[in-house]
């Protein structure tokens, strides 16, 4: 896996450095090295991670497009200084798979390649909750469909899920059923697995009852 970041800075944040030692740096597509090792051809195997600092709308849409022409296999993940509702739509519908704060920590920006990197969507918490309450009151499941659904987890899986699909955070989730983060997390492992949800706003799409 190569992490290339694509941004105006000199040179590597520090917890971009310590999430992703080998990453590499270039200002745009173009200063990207044919020698690197991009050059294989594995675009699978490519996370481009896209730095804007200010309002650069334009730009967001012709990179996202040009780093999908060149690297179609590629996954991309905006990050920013000031996200906004607005632009994480914008980065989403023109091929983002992510979209996250800037100075994020080193083990969240693990954890976010890890879910692009299986077909998933990150957002930060916030903007997934608005995006949770907006989409939820678009669309649904039968009824029938979500308890089939629900079956197939055990007691403590159906709870956490339950949670998880109204937009709660890990923390509150386990606050709320009153376990640890990590019990939170495995369990929300293990229905994404059963249940074949690629993220948790897939996971709200599928068990909000029509």
């Amino acid at each position: 896996m190569q992490d290339i970041f694509l941004s105006r800075l000199p040179k590597l944040i520090n917890g971009w450095v310590e999430a992703f030692p080998d990453a590499l740096l270039a200002k745009d597509i173009s200063g990207i090295a044919a020698g690197s090792k991009t050059a294989t051809g594995d675009d699978l195997a490519l996370i481009f991670w896209l730095h804007t600092n200010n309002d650069q709308e334009n730009w967001l849409a012709d990179t996202i497009a040009t780093v999908l022409k060149s690297y179609p296999g590629s996954k991309i993940v905006l990050l920013t200084n000031a996200p906004t509702h607005a632009e994480s739509l914008l980065a989403l519908s023109a091929g983002a798979m992510g979209y996250a704060h800037s100075y994020s920590p080193p083990e969240m920006l693990r954890e976010i390649r890890s879910v692009v990197t299986h077909g998933g969507i990150w957002l930060g918490q916030q903007l997934l909750k608005r995006l949770i309450e907006t989409s939820l009151n678009l669309t649904g499941s039968k009824p029938e469909f979500v308890e089939e659904l629900l079956q197939r987890l055990t007691s403590r899986e159906r709870q956490v899920a339950l949670e998880a699909a109204k937009g709660l955070s890990n923390k509150e989730i386990a606050r709320v059923l009153a376990i640890t983060e990590r019990t939170v997390k495995a369990h929300l492992a293990a229905t994404f697995e059963r249940l074949g949800a690629k993220d948790r706003l897939q996971l709200a799409l599928m068990l909000n009852k029509r």
